[in-house]
This record gives C-alpha cells, structure tokens and sequence, in this order.
C-alpha cells in the first residue's frame, strides 16, 4: 500500500480538498481500493466522509499512537492508497505522519504568504527523506501570480503541472460528501483532479523506482 501525506503550514490550502478528490479519482480511475486517514483535530475529512452516500473511498479512524500499526492492518487488507489529511501546523506529531508517507503532496496557494510558509514543511519531508511536490491551488485563472508561484516553487522542488483553480464547485461539492467529479465529471475542476492524481501516481512509481 502507498501512503500519500497532505501537508502544509498554512491552514486554508486546500489539503482536505485535495485528500478526498485524489482519492475518489483513485477511485475512479481503478487504482483503489483506497482508505482516507483524518489527523487534523478539526475533523473536516472525517465530516466530509461522514455526510458521503458512497462508500468508497473508505475511512480509517485512528489515533497517531496507533498510526503505524493501523497503516500495516490496511496494507494487509489489500488496500493500495492511503491518503492521510494532517493539521495547518508543524508539530512533532506531524513528523510522525510524513515519517509514515511514501509521497508528500505540499498544497499551496499562489500567495506571498503562502510561498513564505512551504520552508519548513519542505524541511519536514527533506529530514524524513520522504519524497514530495507541490500542488498550486485556489488558482485565478490567467494570473501572472500563477506563473511567478510556480517558478518560485520549482527552486525548492517538483511542482505539479496540473494546476487547481479556484472555482465554486470545489467548495461546494465538499458540503456534502460529493467531489467535482461526482457533480460534474467532464468539468474542468474535474479534469483538473485527473490530471493531479496521474501526475501524483508517476511521481510516486519513478520515487519508487529510484529508491
């Protein structure tokens, strides 16, 4: 089983959003099955999966004590991908959740407050020696603000081609359960995910390969 961390500093990124869409575009695209682990004290993963009529992907409630051992039990259950949303802070417990990754997924918006923020969650995975990329997120469309992010990202490493715009229906689709693939499934946020998810699968078979 591969385990893929979202991860970021700064609250408002767009990891829970991340976390359940990736995982139904697993899903979807026949990589699953796939389970959905919740850190983040605030729970909003867990109220997303709970107000979801489908029940895949499927949800793993556990502690960080027991992280470890419960990711061992879900890989033995034959499950393939694990994707575990963490809190918008760097803590020890944190580090514990990257040392389990076998990718780290960085969401970050196109905002100087944003870039000022990614050091340390870069430093995070670099001292776990655990591969990662960035994901550019809440986008404006045609924005030089965009471009300039994306550049000042790739000093500090990969960055996702595929970039998540900020449009309505993400937010909307999260109030109940559902994604943007479920309401509108040859929209653009929805190609936008596809798109996400096979970059995140290559770059998780080359970290493989390389390793």
């Amino acid at each position: 089983m591969k385990t893929i961390v979202f991860a970021s500093q700064k609250g408002g990124a767009g990891k829970t959003t991340l976390a359940a869409h990736l995982a139904v575009a697993a899903v979807k695209a026949g990589d699953g099955p796939c389970v959905l682990i919740d850190t983040d004290p605030q729970a909003s993963l867990t109220d997303w999966w709970n107000g979801r009529e489908d029940e895949t992907p499927a949800f793993a409630p556990v502690t960080l004590k027991e992280l470890s051992c419960k990711l061992a039990a879900l890989a033995q259950a034959g499950f393939a991908f694990a994707f575990i949303d963490t809190p918008p802070a760097i803590t020890e417990s944190i580090s514990a959740v990257v040392a389990q990754a076998d990718f780290v997924l960085i969401p970050t918006r196109p905002s100087p407050h944003d870039l000022r923020a990614v050091g340390r969650t870069v430093e995070l995975a670099a001292l776990a020696h655990r591969p990662f990329a960035f994901a550019v997120t809440q986008a404006k469309p045609n924005s030089r603000l965009t471009v300039q992010a994306m550049a000042a990202l790739s000093a500090h490493g990969v960055v996702a081609p595929a970039i998540v715009h900020d449009r309505v229906d993400f937010a909307s689709s999260m109030i109940d359960g559902r994604t943007v693939l479920e309401i509108d499934p040859r929209g653009r946020s929805a190609g936008e995910v596809v798109e996400l998810w096979t970059f995140v699968k290559a770059r998780m078979n080359e970290s493989t390969k390389a390793r």
